[in-house]
């Protein structure tokens, strides 16, 4: 199952792998970027509490618990929320009010 970076890519013709900056997917989508840079403090701030939804970087599967040990850090995470955000996957039902056009 693709990712919603790899989704974000192939729309945008990118390397499926590339990971792109705030400034570029702002440039991309035509999104602002401080729309971009709250839905990005959105996702640290949910890791930081609420860690037993935070899936492992190994594989990407819940584990549970409230140790973050091998888990995805705060910044993989927040751009986790920001491509699925854009992408309109489960971020976007929370997020869609600051995901304004420039």
């Amino acid at each position: 199952m693709a990712t919603f970076k790899e989704k974000f890519n192939k729309k945008y013709k990118q390397p499926l792998n590339k990971s792109n900056t705030l400034k570029e997917i702002s440039d991309l989508t035509g999104f602002k970027l401080s729309g971009l840079k709250k839905i990005y403090d959105k996702g640290l701030a949910a890791r930081r509490n609420n860690p037993q939804s935070v899936r492992r970087v190994s594989d990407g599967k819940k584990v549970g618990g409230t140790s973050l040990k091998g888990k995805m850090s705060g910044p993989q995470w927040a751009m986790a929320r920001v491509y699925s955000a854009v992408m309109r996957g489960g971020a976007y039902k929370f997020d869609k009010d600051l995901l304004v056009k420039k």
